[in-house]
């Protein structure tokens, strides 16, 4: 039985302003997602704080926030047999010292806030964060 999954995936910041985009649109395709939507967005720092709702008892949640808003993302729906997990693996630890060789983090994060993309962590959080910036 197959198990597509559809999940979420955020190139951020610092990533759109490196112009790394392209690129790590091409990684994403080259390990077999399919780029089902995207858009290339600013958000407001509101925006920013709905979307991470879930940290906000955390203490890096305003900073995470402020960064989030900072310049243009590129959302993205990918699609893949358990492709929420399989974008989990390609995305590498939060931390990119911390991530594996052949990551996205370890490739192109600069920092643990500026690590390059985001993905949702559950299907749960994929349904929310894709409904949040692509509602039907």
């Amino acid at each position: 039985m197959s198990n597509v999954e559809q999940t979420l995936s955020i190139i951020k910041p610092d990533a759109v302003e490196r112009n790394l985009d392209n690129e790590i649109q091409q990684l994403f395709k080259d390990k077999g997602f399919q780029i089902i939507k995207e858009k290339k967005i600013q958000i407001e720092k509101s925006e920013a704080e709905e979307f991470y709702k879930v940290h906000q008892t955390k203490p890096f949640y305003n900073d995470l926030c402020s960064y989030l808003s900072s310049g243009p993302i590129v959302v993205m729906v990918i699609e893949k047999e358990n492709g929420i997990l399989a974008n989990r693996e390609l995305m590498g630890a939060t931390n990119p010292k911390d991530a594996q060789e052949g990551t996205i983090r370890k490739k192109y994060g600069i920092s643990i806030d500026k690590n390059s993309v985001h993905g949702s962590d559950s299907p749960e959080n994929a349904k929310i964060e894709i409904n949040f910036f692509f509602k039907d």
